[in-house]
């Protein structure tokens, strides 16, 4: 089963949505968050990147961070910028990326349910980064950021969504400077909340798409309480962790590539030697960047700004191991380890990652500024493997998804008590 519930959303007065909604806090510096924001005082960066409204060089994980991040969400409410609904509700929410559209029910998910494993993660979180959160969660009494959760597509769900998307009015609806269009509706009549409710009872697993850190962050939280709570009744909002669930037919994912900034102390001609013992290459005749076609293959751009097709030979992977015979695993274990000696890629850094959403033209031109001396362009996971591996109860090697449109913050914000 997976136990979801409504809750009394903070969220934006309607004409405010457009203004306070903002990217996530991790896909953007705190010298982008300061620019972006620029000329706009009701971005929620002020509250989910507040060292943006401290003095520049004001460490990040600094107390004063999450204090001013308290400061700024607690002042959009008492300015009328954010409301608290008066009644627990559902929300649907839509996003429209070139022509695709996905659409989630906004809930309140079970701190519990992760804890016994019924809502699955596919990825390790970095300790650093979930203190971050926690110490953002528990300072500000808020849960600012949604989780991003999948599950195997149920008809029934689906055909609830498209009815209330088809007859009821939107709560929300623009198109975001990045020209995603962010549209809303709001669930608050009992009937169609219950259905929900019942729906989701009926589903076996939700699947942790994106959002590892925070989620991991909410249920530390809510168990931190909870041991501090002598009158603990299992009600209480610290039990839920703000989600978006999506039906997983409707998403996508984007491939993630990865950029290096040397050659482990090879030349050229030495590199390419031991590349071709578990790859083979061919020179891309375009001038086009090569974009992988299919599983097992590679697009490499170095020095030469030429790029190159890689091709894993036969008997180089496990064919039969869900891990192991990922994209991002045959190119860590058989090129980025032993040949550029990146042990660990979530630490090492020489090498860096790069989201779909930027193309591959962003990979050249970091090899061609000096930054980085190789790239490497990679065939995007499939959301099957995902889910396939998170049953399994095995784990991604890190940076192997990258989910577009990303979900807004600031939209709508879970109080873990009044």
């Amino acid at each position: 089963m997976s136990k979801i519930r409504p809750f009394k959303a903070v969220r934006p007065a309607a004409d405010k949505a457009h203004l306070i909604a903002a990217l996530p806090y991790d896909v953007m510096n705190s010298e982008e968050a300061r620019e972006v924001v620029r000329g706009n005082a009701l971005s929620f960066l002020h509250v989910d990147k507040s060292e943006i409204d401290l003095p520049i060089g004001t460490d990040i994980y600094d107390e004063s961070v999450y204090k001013k991040a308290k400061e700024n969400l607690y002042r959009l409410i008492e300015d009328g910028h954010l409301i608290q609904e008066t009644k627990a509700c559902l929300y649907l929410y839509q996003q429209v990326m070139d022509g695709r559209s996905q659409t989630g029910l906004v809930c309140c998910a079970s701190v519990e349910e992760y804890e016994k494993g019924l809502i699955k993660k596919h990825e390790k979180t970095l300790a650093r980064k979930e203190e971050d959160r926690i110490k953002h969660v528990d300072t500000t009494n808020a849960q600012t950021g949604p989780i991003f959760l999948t599950f195997r597509t149920q008809k029934d769900i689906e055909d609830k969504m498209n009815h209330i998307i088809k007859h009821e009015t939107p709560i929300y609806d623009f198109v975001a400077e990045d020209s995603v269009q962010h549209v809303a509706w709001l669930i608050d009549n009992d009937p169609d909340i219950e259905f929900f409710v019942e729906k989701f009872s009926e589903v076996p697993a939700l699947y942790i798409a994106d959002g590892h850190h925070r989620c991991a962050s909410a249920c530390r939280v809510g168990k931190q309480r909870k041991d501090a709570n002598k009158s603990h009744t299992g009600n209480e909002e610290y039990n839920y962790f703000l989600s978006v669930i999506f039906p997983n037919s409707q998403l996508e994912i984007m491939d993630y590539n990865r950029v290096l900034k040397d050659f482990n102390g090879l030349n050229k001609d030495e590199f390419i030697a031991k590349v071709q013992e578990k790859f083979t290459i061919e020179e891309h005749s375009s001038t086009e960047p090569y974009r992988p076609e299919k599983p097992t293959t590679f697009g490499m751009y170095p020095l030469c700004q030429t790029w190159f097709k890689l091709t894993a030979k036969p008997g180089t992977y496990p064919e039969d191991d869900i891990v192991g015979s990922l994209d991002v695993s045959i190119l860590q274990n058989n090129l980025l380890t032993p040949i550029l000696g990146i042990g660990d890629p979530r630490t090492d850094k020489r090498i860096d990652f790069v989201g779909g959403i930027r193309g591959l033209e962003e990979l050249e031109k970091r090899v061609r500024s000096g930054n980085e001396v190789l790239a490497f362009s990679m065939f995007p996971t499939s959301i099957e493997q995902l889910i396939n591996i998170a049953d399994a109860g095995e784990i991604m090697p890190p940076k192997s998804t990258w989910f577009e449109p990303k979900l807004r913050s600031g939209l709508f914000i879970h109080l873990l008590s009044d």
